[in-house]
């Protein structure tokens, strides 16, 4: 009887080594995973920090990066920052929110109804191919300077992205797919809510991710035109007034937004598609 008890004793403390050696070397791959991504942007980092105090750039238009995190926290500190965000953000926000709305289902009904995309695909050649810089002027003529074309330009420019990426979503879901639920004896209707759209829901979140990039750059760029507030009428104000770490402060804190964003779409992307990381395993 005791020689069965130690034995049990010995098994148990195998498997409990066994599973800290486990745990031990997936924590040392995670370690040298992620230094392995972030090697580069600690180089960067360390060169940013390192050019301008040895002299290989000049110190008043590149300061080094610690004098920019410290113009970064007086900015936080006084809340100019949280303020210029929180306006930036509501109008990426409600133009991006916007354009989801709207060019996903025309983006489903141009991919999966021929006569919807005999009608409308002209007039969106016509669009796509102009720039959403290039009509800022007609947007601010006819909406003015307030948050409405704002909200307008980031409307527009996340609108073809979402729209195209849609639209090849439905138009290349897998044949055999689609044969094998009309096979089924599925409606036109049940085939698209159960088949079309959950197999074009990779696709659509390439241009959802698309889309959220844009409706960042963009509205940097109309901030800089006519806006009183948000991230990019700080980084125009403080290059004017020559506060460059400040103007700096700005551009870092559109690029952290930017990968927050993406990072909560990837997040997104993943839950609504894990049928599909199931199926390839």
């Amino acid at each position: 009887m005791a020689n069965s008890t130690s034995t049990g004793e010995v098994l148990v403390r195998f498997e409990n080594g066994k599973r800290a050696n486990e745990a031990l070397r997936w924590s040392l791959f995670q370690l040298n995973k992620g230094f392995r991504i972030s090697i580069a942007i600690i180089g960067f980092l360390f060169l940013w920090e390192a050019a301008p105090r040895l002299g290989l750039v000049n110190t008043t238009f590149l300061p080094p990066l610690t004098e920019v995190l410290q113009a970064w926290w007086r900015l936080l500190l006084s809340g100019d920052l949280a303020d210029h965000t929180i306006a930036s953000l509501t109008r990426s926000v409600g133009g991006f929110l916007l354009a989801i709305a709207v060019s996903i289902p025309i983006g489903l009904a141009i991919g999966w109804w021929k006569p919807v995309a005999q009608y409308l695909n002209p007039l969106l050649e016509l669009f796509r191919n102009t720039a959403a810089l290039a009509i800022l002027p007609v947007f601010i003529l006819l909406l003015g300077l307030g948050e409405t074309s704002k909200i307008a330009i980031v409307f527009y420019a996340c609108a073809f992205p979402l729209l195209l990426n849609t639209i090849s979503g439905v138009r290349n879901v897998d044949p055999l797919l689609i044969k094998s639920a009309r096979s089924m004896g599925l409606s036109s209707l049940s085939l698209f809510r159960k088949v079309i759209l959950p197999a074009s829901v990779p696709t659509i979140f390439v241009g959802i991710r698309q889309a959220g990039a844009s409706s960042i750059l963009v509205l940097v760029a109309a901030e800089m035109v006519g806006a009183k507030s948000g991230l990019g009428y700080l980084i125009q104000y403080t290059q004017f007034s020559f506060q460059i770490p400040e103007m700096y402060a700005g551009i870092i804190s559109i690029s952290v937004i930017g990968l927050i964003i993406n990072y909560l779409l990837v997040l997104v992307e993943k839950k609504l598609t894990a049928w599909k990381q199931t199926y390839s395993e």
